[in-house]
């Protein structure tokens, strides 16, 4: 059965730092593309960003980029979200997610989501 535990994530100010987990239980991790995305009150899911399976490539929303790493430690079966400079506008439900494939994007294919783990940002 595939888990995705979340931790991490909480309320700090503007400019601060959060960083998120995802430890991936049930399947073989390393086989497929995995993800974060983001869900703000009143408005759609969007994906944040996207790792494949090698961690050679990396995909991100622009409105991340160049403050959001994502990363990933194979043989711990985690994924992580490191994130610097936030922004009010960066509150958000954040998931975890498993592609169905090893191929990455920031819009379809997520086949298992986290739970969820609330990051608020106070200007």
């Amino acid at each position: 059965q595939v888990q995705l535990v979340q931790s991490g994530g909480g309320s700090v100010q503007a400019g601060g730092s959060l960083r998120l987990s995802c430890a991936a239980f049930g399947y073989t991790y390393s086989n497929y593309c995995m993800g974060w995305f983001r869900q703000a009150p009143g408005k759609e899911r969007e994906g944040v960003a996207a790792v494949d399976i090698g961690g050679e490539s990396t995909y991100y929303a622009d409105s991340v980029k160049g403050r959001f790493t994502i990363s990933q430690d194979n043989p711990k079966n985690t994924l992580y979200l490191q994130m610097n400079s936030l922004k009010p506008e960066d509150t958000a439900m954040y998931y975890c997610a498993k592609y169905r494939t090893s191929w990455c994007n920031l819009k379809y294919g997520v086949h298992y989501w986290g739970k969820g783990t609330l990051v608020t940002i106070s200007s």
